[in-house]
């Protein structure tokens, strides 16, 4: 028997409640004291295509995605046709019994090249393409199948609450699906109550409904089904004080709040829209519950350009600005990044990465956009490029994005992704009083020394130090020129080669005192055995996967070490060389084609990464590809360049 140690999944067509359970499951978890990782996978439609969410569970803290499932949660024949053969033996399949004889060709939201593999694993076995067939292929390798005539007992469920209006409630199915699943696994029904009810806590009605489902079911699996050949059961425990279930596209939002921003524009995008609409409907309280709410304006622009243009307004205006888009808005977004750049604005982007490039896969993850936010605009300007590696960090280092803005007087770009925007962890309680607000050099009046010969300002007034004063827009006799062109001190337009020179040298030195400032454990974390003569960088969400990784590795007596960029712009080179002083092997890990950090990993130090492993398929890495890549290194047995491809 295999306790609090497994990867469930469910998936339906978008919009019948998959996320829903799916978040369910996840908080029933971590209300039973067990932690969780969980991501999301959908299509770019509203509603009609295959989505499915897939949880994995464990008694220590997990961090990244498996490829074999345990339990396989179901209510309709393309969940089952898409991912029976990912099912690993002794798991089981929780399948609506109405649907087994579905044929693959009468599903018409599984393309061609999906419905191939169906069919090619299906015909291999000498089986049919029914769901049937594809059942008694998971049978064959022993894993248990639960049917459920899910519309049958919905109409008992009506009988039984004396409505009949609930059996037309479908929508029902997936609680019915997933408390299937927790009776089976033998979860306590009454955490699982708990974690329904918090769900739906905005809909009274819906939740005490559930909940009463959610009994039903139990006893229906409990009078339905023997457990023999299911091998898995979820066992509460305490609850660790100080930990809460975080999803990813609530942890930097939280961040703005705490970082005391108090402007937000965006237009909608997948996956940064989250962002702003949590903002935007003021619903998150403060970390212990006070019942405050937030204080930031959210202004749902036009289009892109407008967005960037109105944040780079706001924090002209003194006010702690944001904006949050993802590649193609980011690309609109150039232009006005320069404008920031030339006049010195401290606004934050939010780019939460997807597949590019154009529209490309627009609900999938990639990290394709690094060079792109180093580069991003005509001309030279400074910008921070700071990335964050999972959900904890994307709060704590949204107030330091807001922090470098303030003190050196340029935009930062805050690199996030659709991994980390659709997954779900447990961790710590985010601790406001481990931050703090530093605004930078900011005038509040005008004296003598700060004036010019006309009694102007002289917001970019040249000296030995690169950063001189802002003054919000709007303070008394703070008269200065903001423009597109090169500008004198006070911000007239001028065209003079010397003061051009100046003026550059001014903006682009602040990167050096940047580069000097930032602790070394803001520019890059070293995990794992430091005197490891196999080494790994990487940057972003694949943080999680290569930690788990080199967890395993070290368990079998393999040392590796793991290097985390997070200043990508301007690069840490020195401290970077450093970390990599000893390693006989660099081995880069991203999520995109060209490894991207690799080139600039040879642009500033020299050194070129050993080998390189990238996945582009819009699918996160799994544990298990990252370990055996890793290890065909190890072992001499693997070309430069590994390219990963699990994922359905």
């Amino acid at each position: 028997m295999i306790t609090n140690s497994l990867n469930w999944v469910i998936g339906g067509a978008q919009g019948s409640g998959v996320d829903s359970a799916a978040n369910i499951f996840s908080r029933a978890c971590a209300l039973g004291g067990l932690h969780i990782f969980g991501k999301r996978e959908y299509y770019s439609n509203i509603k009609g295509e295959h989505s499915y969410f897939t949880v994995r569970v464990s008694e220590r803290p997990i961090r990244s995605p498996l490829e074999e499932l345990n339990v396989l949660v179901s209510f309709d024949a393309e969940t089952v046709l898409r991912h029976f053969d990912e099912v690993a033996k002794g798991g089981a399949i929780i399948y609506n019994s109405d649907s087994v004889e579905t044929k693959l060709e009468e599903v018409p939201t599984i393309d061609d090249y999906a419905a191939e593999r169906i069919k090619k694993t299906l015909e291999k076995a000498g089986l049919g393409t029914a769901v049937r067939d594809a059942l008694e292929f998971a049978k064959g390798r022993g894993i248990a199948l639960y049917a459920i005539p899910y519309f049958k007992v919905l109409e008992d469920f009506a009988q039984k609450m004396k409505d009949p209006s609930l059996s037309k409630l479908a929508r029902m199915t997936n609680v019915m699906a997933l408390s299937t699943s927790m009776a089976l696994l033998e979860f306590n029904p009454d955490i699982l109550a708990k974690a329904i009810k918090h769900i739906f806590r905005a809909k009274e009605r819906v939740a005490e409904l559930n909940v009463k489902a959610q009994y039903h079911m139990y006893e229906y699996a409990k009078s339905n089904f023997a457990l023999d050949g299911f091998n898995y059961r979820l066992v509460t425990r305490p609850v660790q004080p100080g930990t809460l279930a975080m999803q990813g596209n609530q942890s930097s939002a939280m961040g703005k709040m705490v970082a005391g921003c108090r402007f937000q524009t965006y237009y909608p995008i997948t996956p940064a829209t989250d962002d702003s609409e949590l903002l935007e409907s003021n619903e998150i309280l403060d970390l212990y519950d006070s019942g405050k709410k937030g204080s930031t304006v959210v202004v749902q622009t036009e289009d892109e350009i407008a967005a960037i243009t109105m944040a780079i307004g706001g924090a002209l205006t003194g006010a702690r600005s944001a904006t949050a888009t993802s590649g193609p808005g980011f690309s609109l977004m150039a232009e006005a990044l320069g404008w920031a750049g030339i006049n010195e604005v401290p606004v934050v982007v939010s780019l939460y990465q997807r597949t590019g490039p154009s529209t490309g896969l627009p609900t999938r993850h990639e990290q394709g956009d690094l060079l792109f936010a180093i580069n991003a605009g005509h001309g030279e300007f400074p910008r921070i490029v700071f990335a964050s590696g999972d959900i904890e960090e994307s709060f704590y280092d949204t107030v330091k994005v807001f922090n470098y803005a303030d003190k050196y007087q340029m935009p930062v770009i805050h690199m996030l992704d659709k991994l980390i925007a659709n997954s779900v962890i447990t961790c710590p309680v985010f601790d406001p009083a481990r931050v703090k607000i530093e605004r930078g050099l900011v005038a509040t009046k005008i004296t003598e020394e700060d004036k010019g010969a006309a009694d102007n300002y002289l917001r970019f007034k040249l000296s030995d130090n690169p950063i001189s004063p802002r003054i919000p827009l709007g303070t008394e006799n703070a008269i200065f020129w903001n423009t597109g062109d090169e500008h004198t001190e006070e911000g007239h337009i001028t065209e003079d080669p010397d003061l051009r020179i100046r003026m550059m040298d001014k903006r682009m030195n602040k990167l050096d005192v940047a580069l000097a400032e930032i602790p070394d454990e803001d520019k890059a974390a070293l995990h794992g055995d430091p005197d490891a003569q196999v080494a790994i960088v990487s940057w972003g969400s694949t943080k999680g996967v290569i930690l788990d990784a080199v967890e395993k590795l070290s368990g079998e007596g393999v040392k590796v070490k793991f290097i985390q960029l997070r200043l990508l712009h301007p690069f840490p080179a020195a401290l970077v060389e450093k970390m990599l002083a000893n390693a006989k092997t660099v081995i880069d890990i991203e999520m995109n084609h060209t490894s991207q950090l690799a080139s600039l990993l040879r642009q500033h130090t020299g050194r070129q990464a050993d080998n390189l492993i990238v996945k582009y398929n819009g699918r996160p890495m799994t544990l298990e590809e990252v370990y055996n890549a890793v290890m065909r290194i190890i072992g001499g047995k693997a070309p430069r360049r590994q390219v990963l491809k699990s994922g359905s």
